[in-house]
């Protein structure tokens, strides 16, 4: 998937709009995008017999998996532009969860992004199959891993880099902690913005004539 500066360039950025709605925390201890974390939240909770945590955590693993077969669909529809599509669907759904917050509708504002989050993650799908993960990066890093030690042992020197970068680009996103703590939810407008400048992007990509 990351076979070129293009996908390397569209991945990070989206890694890290991953890692800037996530950064919010508003969930106290549970993610929007980090669905690793919810699932241990999940266990942690029935364990302790904690039932509104638990319902509350897999709720949002309930969401997540919607958005990403909703993703599924797009792709399986088909098209060349299907990737414009999906950023512009996820552009939507961001900008409907900033309205929701505006409304006084917290819970519908997170649902709308958790659903955002997992649709993002179709944008490297190909064909219904598996894609690439946008959304997390324990997956990048054991890539970056197993890759090092391809490079290590006379192999491509430089083929762990994307992943590295991809996992550098969630962490650099993180940082809309910052903005949450200013402006509260209404940070997601930000995200809605940029999901949209991508999605522009990338449809403009697309049109251009190929030398």
């Amino acid at each position: 998937m990351l076979d070129s500066r293009r996908n390397v360039a569209l991945a990070c950025a989206l890694s890290m709009l991953a890692g800037y709605v996530d950064g919010f925390l508003h969930l106290g201890g549970l993610f929007v995008s980090f669905m690793s974390g919810n699932s241990t939240r999940l266990g942690v909770s029935l364990a302790e017999a904690q039932w509104w945590q638990a319902a509350g955590a897999f709720g949002l693993i309930a969401l997540f998996v919607a958005g990403a077969a909703a993703g599924s669909l797009v792709v399986l529809g088909g098209g060349a532009e299907r990737q414009p599509w999906l950023l512009l669907i996820e552009a939507g759904l961001l900008a409907g969860a900033g309205l929701c917050h505006a409304y006084g509708l917290p819970n519908l504002a997170i649902a709308a992004i958790v659903l955002a989050m997992g649709l993002e993650n179709a944008v490297f799908q190909i064909d219904g199959g598996a894609g690439l993960g946008l959304t997390y990066v324990t997956g990048a890093l054991v890539k970056v891993g197993q890759l090092l030690a391809v490079s290590l042992t006379g192999g491509p020197r430089w083929s762990w880099a994307p992943n590295l970068l991809l996992w550098a680009a969630l962490v650099a996103g993180a940082a809309g902690a910052l903005g949450y703590a200013w402006i509260n939810l209404a940070a997601i407008w930000c995200a809605a913005a940029a999901a949209l400048a991508l999605a522009a992007i990338v449809a403009a990509a697309m049109r251009r004539p190929r030398a």
